[in-house]
């Protein structure tokens, strides 16, 4: 599913860069076109990919040349503690979070290569995950290609 993901979005950087190119645009005005896809713009970033061990200090200084950042965090899991691999930059506006976006996406932050977009607001109620019954991750029961779908063979009932 990752992957799909992954290759929609190469796909729409492609054509967005070649209608860029035959209309006679720059193309660092490519996250422009990202925005009005999306509808609207952001001085909040997703920052993904991040290693273990980077703290929401390391993660401020990080972007802090490009801008005023009004807030560094890091999400950890609420049960360990422990960083679950990403978390979001604020600036004070709009512009200083796009040069951020175009500079830091891609780079080597803390020996991991980090992914940097704009952060999307959940609508209400929505999930971000998990099974229906609220336990999250793992594989068992009627998603699993191995035994038929089910932890113990067969084709099981609950889903």
């Amino acid at each position: 599913m990752a992957y799909f993901g992954k290759l929609g979005a190469l796909t729409r950087q492609i054509v967005a860069r070649s209608l860029l190119q035959k209309n006679g645009a720059a193309v660092a005005a490519l996250p422009a076109v990202y925005l009005l896809q999306r509808g609207m713009a952001s001085s909040k970033l997703f920052i993904g990919g991040l290693a273990w061990g980077t703290d929401e200090q390391t993660l401020k200084e990080a972007f802090s040349s490009f801008g005023d950042v009004l807030d560094a965090k890091i999400i950890c899991d609420r049960d360990t503690g422990r960083s679950r691999g990403f978390g979001f930059v604020s600036f004070s506006n709009e512009s200083e979070a796009e040069v951020a976006l175009q500079e830091m996406d891609g780079r080597d932050l803390a020996g991991r290569t980090i992914r940097v977009d704009y952060a999307t607001q959940r609508a209400p109620g929505e999930r971000t995950g998990g099974s229906p019954r609220g336990s999250g991750g793992g594989n068992y029961g009627g998603n699993s290609d191995f035994n038929g779908g089910s932890r113990f063979g067969g084709n099981s009932e609950w889903r």
